[in-house]
């Protein structure tokens, strides 16, 4: 089966793109907008909207593959691949597609991926963007010339067995963490509600009674408004280094004490921790998060450590297992470019016994969040992302019902 054409088309994302340098350093907040300097490079604002590419690729057989290139919300930041707007990069995108993809047969996943992966532009790696979204595409372009689901295709290629079982689905607030964490418990959603604590002074609190007051009422509303006994979620809360920023990165002890009364805070629930602290730089985030991951393990505190900040890649993601740096790794698919490192990374940590977290960011589409689903079932992480947005009701109902369709054509097709 050859791909007869390429059509690009500018996509708007379902959120933003924001300059954390500038939101960390405390720029003021006007309703929607942010007013202050631009510390990011690439920006003309510290909030702006969101932008990604949309790809179809047209088949001989007349069908149709689609994938989205996105960005994450916080791009250029951890050592991310710089912002992604559109009009720099569809020249880009098209020069490729015309001179690798166009008019040639398409063979397994994994090869076709492989080439894309290893392709360079002027000297340079395509962006993770231009990766993460001709991946998707051409994943969905094989499964569709075999007549088969995304997932799959995933399976077969990498020897996994596809389970008609579902996956915990993990919500995201935004800063409307009260209003959007009631839709979560009214949904149940099974893993809840990131809250965004990016900012020490107005979110964690100077001495982090605010982030411990917010787990507090989270706590109190879950079992107050809660329709069944049963429905126990999982607290995650991503701190964005914060913890680190107000006790330093490297006082293990003061940290892990700070852990303790946040975790007697969610009782009865089970609390993680996202990006407790931001070192600055690969290494030391490993060696920082690998000793407080060290110290909580010691002290047996009943809160789970998440990696985010500078886990950007593969190579990243093998190294904080290998280190022990957090007990969760988040696989964030758009910084790991094509979504075939994202199924690697999410293999790598349920072989070597740590739990996976496939994430991404609410600055993703709605094409990217359903191939994200597809590939999920496949591998199994331990949670998904309920992605692009941060209104709880968009993302969560295109995630879970792409997988209830997964499921169901499982079953059927098993019966």
């Amino acid at each position: 089966m050859k791909i007869i054409q390429a059509i690009l088309s500018p996509a708007r994302t379902g959120f933003y793109f924001d300059d954390q340098a500038a939101i960390k350093e405390g720029v003021e907040s006007n309703g929607f907008f942010y007013e202050g300097e631009v510390k990011g490079p690439g920006f003309s604002k510290v909030r702006q909207a969101g932008e990604a590419i949309s790809i179809q690729l047209i088949l001989e057989d007349g069908e149709i593959a689609y994938g989205d290139c996105a960005a994450v919300q916080y791009s250029g930041a951890g050592g991310r691949d710089p912002l992604f707007l559109a009009e720099n990069f569809m020249p880009i995108l098209q020069e490729v597609l015309d001179t690798e993809i166009v008019g040639k047969e398409l063979g397994s996943f994994r090869e076709t991926v492989e080439k894309i992966e290893k392709h360079q532009y002027d000297g340079k790696r395509l962006h993770t963007a231009i990766r993460y979204g001709l991946s998707q595409a051409l994943l969905d372009a094989v499964a569709k010339s075999q007549k088969k689901l995304p997932c799959e295709v995933v399976a077969e290629e990498y020897g996994l067995e596809l389970k008609a079982e579902p996956l915990a689905i993990f919500s995201q607030s935004g800063d409307n963490r009260y209003e959007n964490a009631d839709k979560m418990i009214i949904k149940e959603v099974d893993v809840l509600p990131h809250a965004l604590i990016n900012n020490l002074k107005t979110k964690l609190g100077e001495n982090g009674e605010l982030l411990k007051d917010y787990i507090v009422w989270l706590r109190d509303r879950i079992m107050a408004q809660r329709e069944h006994d049963d429905y126990e979620p999982v607290i995650h809360i991503d701190v964005y280094g914060t913890i680190g920023q107000l006790f330093g990165p490297r006082e293990t002890k003061k940290m892990a004490d700070y852990l303790e009364t946040l975790s007697a805070a969610a009782k009865p629930f089970k609390l993680r921790i996202e990006g407790p602290m931001d070192a600055g730089s690969r290494e030391a985030q490993i060696e920082c998060l690998a000793a407080l991951t060290k110290e909580v393990d010691e002290r047996e505190l009943k809160v789970e450590l998440v990696a985010d900040e500078w886990c950007n890649t593969l190579a990243d993601v093998r190294d904080f297992v290998d280190a022990k740096a957090g007990h969760m790794i988040q696989v964030k698919t758009p910084d790991l470019g094509g979504i075939q490192n994202s199924i690697e990374a999410v293999l790598y940590c349920r072989e070597n016994g740590v739990a996976a977290y496939q994430g991404g960011t609410c600055n993703e589409t709605e094409r990217s969040a359903q191939i994200c689903v597809q590939i999920a079932m496949a591998t199994r992480p331990q949670q998904i992302l309920a992605k692009p947005g941060m209104g709880v009701d968009e993302g969560y109902m295109i995630v879970f019902n792409e997988m209830q369709r997964i499921m169901a054509y499982l079953k059927t097709r098993r019966a």
